[in-house]
């Protein structure tokens, strides 16, 4: 079946199942009484990490068009995944985005930053995390506590949250762009070996980075397809 039909009849049955996953896991998740003795709340928390970078993920499928062949339907579900990932703008976000398509590893580009791993994570935190944006999420985190405990707040909204910017940053930015590239390279960009299963469990494909900058239009679910070697 071609790619354009795949997108066309699931690419918004993925997107949503995404977001209720995280949804429900969440849920599930408050509920628990929390006991770091327990490893079982360590791995939990570890899979609300990979949820949270699949919103994120999510909603950059939007950014390229790839959720859904209608327009509105690709920028209600990335602004839904934008804002459940601690009130994320598609406003900002979207314009940088393509920034970095079109002046990718160059000055002009957002995500592209100082060679050291920490200068250049913090200069990515900066560039799209606002003032406003933590005050918000300050005010959601005080008016959760109503109902939820603080330690499952930070164990697994706070810490997770952190966390899936850090593989986000790590698989989808610093990997693929660091370093010199080779003038061939017309994306500036390299990509991870071919393993579907180590793919996906450490960026939802994203690490396949080449392939993405190669075909923008086809979603993180169907990178694999793309994959020769």
């Amino acid at each position: 079946m071609k790619n354009s039909v795949l997108i066309a009849r699931y690419g918004w049955v993925m997107a949503t199942l995404v977001i209720f996953s995280w949804l429900l896991f969440l849920s599930f998740n408050f509920s628990r009484v929390l006991d770091f003795s327990n490893p079982l709340h360590w791995v939990w928390m570890l899979v609300q990490t990979h949820l949270f970078t699949g919103l994120f993920i999510t909603a950059h499928d939007a950014m390229h068009g790839t959720v859904s062949p209608k327009a509105g339907v690709n920028t209600w579900i990335g602004r839904i995944a934008l804002a459940l990932f601690a009130l994320n703008s598609w406003k900002k976000l979207l314009p940088k985005h393509h920034e970095h398509h079109s002046y990718v590893a160059t000055a002009e580009d957002p995500d592209y930053g100082p060679p050291a791993f920490w200068s250049w994570y913090f200069k990515f935190v900066k560039t799209y995390v606002s003032w406003w944006q933590i005050l918000g999420m300050a005010v959601l985190f005080n008016i959760a506590k109503l109902w939820v405990s603080e330690a499952n707040l930070i164990f697994y909204y706070v810490v997770p949250s952190i966390l899936s910017t850090l593989q986000l940053f790590y698989f989808g930015t610093y990997l693929p762009h660091k370093g010199e590239h080779d003038k061939d390279n017309l994306h500036k960009a390299r990509t991870m070996p071919k393993n579907h299963l180590l793919a996906f469990i450490s960026c939802y494909f994203f690490g396949y980075h080449y392939e993405h900058h190669d075909k923008p239009g086809i979603p993180s679910w169907l990178l694999y397809r793309t994959k020769t070697s």
